[in-house]
């Protein structure tokens, strides 16, 4: 990609961005974040993601 394509795709996607009212904005903010894997799970993997969750689980019992 040539550098003023990629100037060109930066400045449409900020124009579109700007372009969206404040509450769509926060709306997809806050979509992406719930569809975003928890901390452990990212950072760690599943298996420590699994051990938290039942010593987590154990604890409420």
């Amino acid at each position: 990609m040539k550098t003023n394509d990629y100037v060109k795709y930066m400045t449409q996607t900020i124009v579109k961005y700007a372009d969206q009212p404040k509450d769509e904005r926060k709306r997809i903010r806050t979509e992406r974040k719930q569809a975003r894997a928890s901390f452990w799970y990212r950072w760690f993997g599943i298996l420590p993601y699994i051990l938290y969750w039942e010593v987590k689980k154990r604890r409420k019992v």
